[in-house]
């Protein structure tokens, strides 16, 4: 039986202690997630001075075993969509926005699930640019055609 009663009834997304699965092809293990806890300047009253809810989890793509299975296409643009996030090496995540230290290790979870299915996302398509139509570029010209007349007729009037 489980140390905490409701972390059966939890969905696996919401688990701590099950790997990350983020697609049929990429799973993190348990031990790949690196674990630091800290005291929080948050909500908590008198217990936030004692407590350690601020959390910060940490993970390294570019040594994660689970990264290497998805294929070298795949890991390469995740490794290049996270480049501008890692620090040394790492993706850090930090969350101190909840009470308990339970919740934002949930949400850390959450926040790296989210980044890495976004990362994994295939690249948009480049928009090939269409040509204007030749009624658009006719209404165009015509209309700068008469902005012009307007402005030509603030002159002074011809000396006669």
């Amino acid at each position: 039986m489980p140390a905490d009663p409701s972390a059966a009834a939890r969905p696996a997304a919401h688990r701590i202690d099950v790997p990350l699965r983020v697609n049929a092809a990429l799973t993190i293990g348990v031990d790949e997630l690196g674990w630091r806890f800290s005291r929080s300047s948050g909500p908590g009253g008198q217990g936030v001075n004692t407590a350690d809810s601020r959390v910060e989890l940490t993970w390294t793509p570019a040594t994660s075993p689970g990264l290497a299975a998805i294929g070298e296409n795949a890991r390469a643009r995740v490794l290049d969509r996270l480049a501008g996030r890692l620090i040394n090496g790492q993706l850090v995540i930090t969350v101190s926005e909840h009470r308990a230290q339970l919740r934002n290790r949930e949400t850390a979870r959450r926040r790296l699930l989210f980044l890495l299915q976004e990362a994994l996302q295939p690249a948009a398509a480049t928009r090939r640019p269409s040509r204007p139509t030749r009624g658009s570029v006719e209404r165009r010209l015509a209309g700068k055609k008469a902005r012009s007349q307007v402005k030509a007729a603030r002159g002074r009037p011809a000396a006669d």
